[in-house]
C-alpha cells in the first residue's frame, strides 16, 4: 500500500486522540461529566453523534455486502430503519430528554427505569446494567471483526493486529474524554461517512457509460428491481421492516436525547439527523449495487462482499484519498465502539458497581472505575471478536434485537403510560430478552436449525414484552403516587419547555 495512504490514516489518529485529550480537559471531573457531557450537547453534535454510533462499520460494509449477495430485498431494511429513526426522534427524544432530568437526574438507562419508579437501587436496574453488558460486549465484537477485516483487506496485515490497533485507539479516546470525547470523535466521523458514501458509488459509476449498461451488468448476479422486491415473503418482509422498531430500545443512540442541551434542539437534531442517515444509507447500498455491477464488468472475484468498499478505496482512488476512505471505515467503527463501550462502562459503574457495592464513592472514583469498564468490556469483546468467520450484519443483529426486545417497549410504556408498575417492567425486561435467545440459539426446528431463519427475532421478542407489560401492569396493584405524580410533572415541563 502506498505511504500517502498511511499517512491519512495517521492524521485521523492524531485527531482523534487530540479530541480525546481536549474533552478529558473540559468533560470529565464528575460523573454527570463523563457519562453525558453535562447534558449541554447541540443539536448538530447530536445528531451526527446519534446517526455516527448507529450506524456503525455495517453501515459501509455489511450492508453493500448484502446488497452485493441479495441485491433489492436489503432496500426493505433500509426502509425500516429509517422509519424507526424518524418516529424515535418523535416518540421518544422529547420525554425522554425531560423525563430523565424530573426523575431525580438520571444518567443511564437502567437508573432512570429504577428512579421512574423511586427505587433507585431496585432489581430492575442491575437486571437491565446487566442486559447492556452483555449485548453490548457481542455488539462492541462486531465492530472489531469488521476493524480486523478492514486491516486484513486493505491492508494485508494480521487479523489479530487489526483487532489490537482498532481496540487501542478508540479505548484510548473513550477513556480520556468520556461522553463529549465520543460526541466530538463522532460529529468527525460522521461527517467522513458522510463524504465517502457519497463519493465512492459516484466514483464507482464513471466505470459505466450509463445507468442502463451498469444495471444490465448488475442483473448478471441479482433479480430485476420488481422481482426482487416482489419475491419477499410476507415473513420476510416484515422481518426486514422490523429493523426499525430497535430503535426505540438501543441505550447508545437513545443517551444521545438525554445529553441534548434543551427539548428545543430536538427538532434542528431530527432534520440533520434523519437528512444524514437518508444519504447515507442510500451511498451504502448504491456503493453494493455498483460493485455487482463493476464484479461483473471486470471478472473481479470476491472471496469477502462486505469487503467490496475497500476493494473500491484501493482501486479507483488515488493514495492520499484512499488512507481518507479507509478511514470512512474505522470512523464507523470506532464511533459506535466507543459509544458501547461507554454506555457499558456507565452500567457497569453507576447501575452495578454503586448498587451493589452500597458505599459512598467520590466523583473521582466513580469516573476511574468508569474508566476500568471500558477497559474491561474492551477486553472480553476483543477475545469473542478473535473469530473471524462471523458475519458483520450477524452479529449486529442480533445485538439489535436483544436491545429493541428488552429495553424497546419498556420505554415506550415508561414515557407513555402512568400507571406502569415496578414489577411490569422486570418482566417486559426480561420477556424480552430472554424470547430473543430463543429464538436465535434453540435449534428447535426439524433440521436443527433455530427460529430466527424463519423471523427475526426482534419480532417475537418486541410482542412479547409488549403483552407482558401490558398484562402485567393490568394484574398488578397501581403504582405509588410518587411514581404517578413524576410522570405528570415530567409532562408539565416538556409542554412548557416546546
Amino acid at each position: 500500500m502506498h505511504y500517502l495512504t498511511y499517512v491519512s490514516l495517521a492524521i485521523y489518529f492524531i485527531v482523534m486522540l487530540c479530541i480525546g485529550l481536549f474533552a478529558f480537559k473540559k468533560s470529565t471531573s464528575d460523573v454527570s461529566g463523563y457519562i453525558l457531557g453535562g447534558r449541554k450537547v447541540s443539536p448538530q453534535v447530536t445528531a451526527l453523534s446519534a446517526g455516527a454510533s448507529d450506524m456503525s462499520g455495517w453501515m459501509l460494509m455489511g450492508l453493500p455486502g448484502a446488497m452485493f449477495l441479495v441485491g433489492f430485498e436489503t432496500l426493505y431494511i433500509a426502509i425500516g430503519l429509517l422509519i424507526g429513526a424518524m418516529v424515535n426522534y418523535l416518540l421518544v427524544a422529547p420525554k425522554l430528554r425531560v423525563y430523565t432530568e424530573v426523575a431525580n437526574d438520571a444518567l443511564t438507562i437502567p437508573e432512570f427505569f429504577a428512579k421512574r419508579f423511586h427505587a433507585p437501587n431496585s432489581n430492575i436496574r442491575i437486571i437491565a446494567a446487566v442486559i447492556i453488558v452483555i449485548f453490548f460486549t457481542l455488539y462492541t465484537s462486531a465492530g472489531l471483526v469488521a476493524g480486523g477485516k478492514l486491516f486484513v483487506s486493505a491492508f494485508d496485515l494480521n487479523y489479530e493486529l487489526g483487532l489490537i490497533v482498532t481496540l487501542a485507539v478508540v479505548v484510548s479516546y473513550t477513556l480520556l474524554g468520556g461522553f463529549l470525547a465520543v460526541s466530538l470523535t463522532d460529529f468527525v466521523q460522521g461527517c467522513i461517512m458522510f463524504v465517502a458514501l457519497v463519493l465512492v458509488p459516484v466514483v464507482a459509476y464513471q466505470e459505466f457509460s450509463n445507468a442502463e449498461k451498469m444495471m444490465n451488468f448488475a442483473y448478471e448476479s441479482i433479480p430485476h428491481f420488481s422481482e426482487g422486491m416482489q419475491n419477499v415473503t410476507m415473513l420476510g418482509l416484515i422481518s426486514s421492516l422490523s429493523w426499525g422498531l430497535g430503535y426505540f430500545g438501543q441505550p447508545h443512540i437513545i443517551v444521545r436525547f438525554m445529553a441534548i442541551r434543551s427539548v428545543s434542539d430536538i427538532k434542528a437534531a431530527r432534520r440533520i439527523g434523519m437528512s444524514w442517515m437518508t444519504v447515507t444509507i442510500v451511498g451504502a447500498l448504491a456503493t453494493g449495487l455498483v460493485g455487482i455491477a463493476y464484479a461483473n464488468k471486470f471478472d473481479m472475484k470476491l472471496s469477502d462482499p462486505e469487503t467490496i468498499f475497500i476493494v473500491f478505496s484501493e482501486l479507483l482512488f488515488h493514495p492520499l484519498i484512499s488512507g481518507f476512505l479507509l478511514a470512512a471505515i474505522l470512523a464507523a467503527i470506532m464511533s459506535t465502539i466507543s459509544s458501547q463501550l461507554l454506555v457499558s462502562s456507565s452500567s457497569l459503574t453507576e447501575d452495578i458497581y454503586r448498587v451493589v457495592s452500597k458505599k459512598e464513592a467520590t466523583e473521582q472514583e466513580m469516573v476511574k472505575m468508569g474508566r476500568f469498564g471500558v477497559a474491561g468490556v474492551a477486553i472480553v469483546a476483543s477475545l469473542l471478536a478473535l473469530d473471524r468467520s462471523n458475519s458483520i450484519l450477524s452479529l449486529v443483529s442480533n445485538a439489535w434485537a436483544g436491545f429493541g426486545a428488552a429495553f424497546g417497549p419498556l420505554v415506550l410504556f415508561s414515557l407513555y403510560k402512568h400507571n406502569l408498575t415496578h414489577k411490569a417492567a422486570v418482566a417486559g425486561i426480561v420477556s424480552g430478552a430472554a424470547t430473543v435467545l430463543f429464538w436465535i440459539y434453540a435449534p428447535v426446528l426439524a433440521d436443527g436449525k433455530a427460529l430466527s431463519s424463519l423471523m427475526y427475532e426482534m419480532i417475537p421478542g418486541f410482542i412479547v414484552s409488549s403483552v407482558v407489560i401490558w398484562v402485567a401492569s393490568a394484574l398488578d396493584t397501581d403504582p405509588c403516587k410518587k411514581t404517578v405524580d413524576t410522570f405528570h410533572e415530567a409532562g408539565r415541563v416538556l409542554a412548557e419547555q416546546k
